[in-house]
Order: structure tokens, then sequence, then C-alpha cells
């Protein structure tokens, strides 16, 4: 949701959490696959006035996909998986940890490449009989070497040069407002860390390093802690 709370507001929060506001009072927020029913937006005057309103949020229905693909991805074992995670996971913590300035987050979404739906955000996954997390992200099937581009304006926070064990060779782009779009499995990556790239613009060519089947475009998006759809901000894709 992208908002404007009232005039004069000093400060607003979402459940207790800060929600900055942009000089115009402009604001961002957006709720998870596993959201509770609703939230509670306060805005908050000078004078120690408040205004409140409660945000419903719907549930949604979500599919179950099996996998042909190892829980632990390109790693070798079980125990190499183990290894090398936490520094991968570090690294994207690190990365969305970076506080950038960007009105990408203000735009109308575009989605990087266009093609058959491979995979859908929300959906219970299990690789090769082992349950795993639910779908964060949605994927796009096309050839490998397809050229992908930045869905809104942003700031490269991430950019990995080696693969990582599911992920591959990962971007993230921060899209201002603790917003971000991170895209996964790509055979190579043009831009890098602190680059500011623009809406349209080229950013690399899908590949399927990391875990993964076939080649594809992982775009998930990332608002705090809170995985979103992709399709609720970029429309019906090709659409």
């Amino acid at each position: 949701m992208i908002g404007q709370a009232p005039g004069g507001t000093q400060a607003l929060s979402l459940d207790g959490a800060a929600i900055p506001l942009t000089i115009d009072g402009d604001f961002f927020i957006a709720f998870d696959r596993d959201a509770g029913p609703s939230a509670r937006l306060v805005a908050i005057f000078p004078d120690g006035r408040t205004i409140e309103r409660l945000v419903a949020v719907a549930p949604g229905t979500w599919r179950l996909e099996h996998i042909n693909a190892p829980y632990r991805g390109s790693a070798s074992s079980d125990a190499d998986f183990e290894r090398r995670r936490p520094a991968e996971l570090a690294q994207i913590a690190a990365a969305r940890a970076v506080q950038v300035e960007s009105d990408g987050w203000k735009q109308r979404f575009r989605w990087p490449v266009t093609g058959r739906m491979s995979g859908f955000f929300g959906s219970q996954r299990v690789y090769q009989g082992k349950p795993g997390a639910y779908h964060s992200g949605t994927d796009i099937a096309v050839p490998a070497g397809t050229p992908f581009a930045a869905p809104a304006d942003g700031v490269v926070v991430l950019a990995a040069s080696a693969p990582f064990t599911l992920e591959g060779h990962l971007l993230i782009v921060d899209h201002g407002m603790g917003l971000t779009s991170a895209f996964l499995h790509c055979q190579r990556l043009d831009v890098k860390v602190g680059e500011r790239v623009m809406q349209g613009q080229a950013l690399g060519t899908v590949g399927r390093t990391g875990r993964a089947t076939g080649p594809h475009m992982h775009w998930g998006l990332k608002w705090r802690d809170a995985r979103l759809d992709p399709g609720k901000l970029a429309g019906p894709i090709g659409g």
C-alpha cells in the first residue's frame, strides 16, 4: 500500500513499528503471505493526538509444488550446505540492512522479463520429498542468456560474483523505503554494488545457477521482513 499520512503527522506506526514518511507525508507498507487478518496504522501528532486505522488483510490460497531438485541446492552434500549457508545468509542480511535513497518504490513496477510462469508466489514446495519453505517469489521460464531489466529505479546492494548454494548468482536492488527486489539463478550480472539503476535498465542475464531445475528468472520482492507477491506491484505478466 502506498498512502499519505494526515497533514501535520509527526510519526506513523504499523502495529507499533515506526514507518518512515517522505517530506510530503507519503509512506509504503506491505504484508507477508502469512500476515494476520488485520493491522493497526497510527498517525501521531505533535500535541499527542492520534488517528488510527485498522487495515484488513485478506488471506490467500496457495499451491503445492513438488520440485525435482535437492534441498541443499548446488552444495555437494548436506554438510557442505551447512558450512556455506550461514555466510551466504549473512551477506543477504547485510545487503538488506543498507539504507538507500530512492523513489523507485513509488513507481508502477514492471516485470524484469516476460515468459511462462513456472513457479508461483506463496506455494508450498517439496524438494525431492523434503518439505521446504513456501516459494518467496515468482518464477518465469525463459532461455538461458535472456536479458532481464530493473522493474523500478533503485540501488544495487548485493551482486554475488560467486554463486550461492540456493540463489546462484544473486542480485538485490533496493528501491527505497525498505522495499527490495531479488533476482536469483542469474547467468551473468552486469551491475555492481552501489550502482544506481533506472527502471528498464538491463541488469544481467537469466540462468540456472544455484537450486534450479532449468533456466528461469526468480523475482522476489521484500519489504522489511515481509515477502511480497511481485504480481501485486507489477500486475499481470505481459499485461
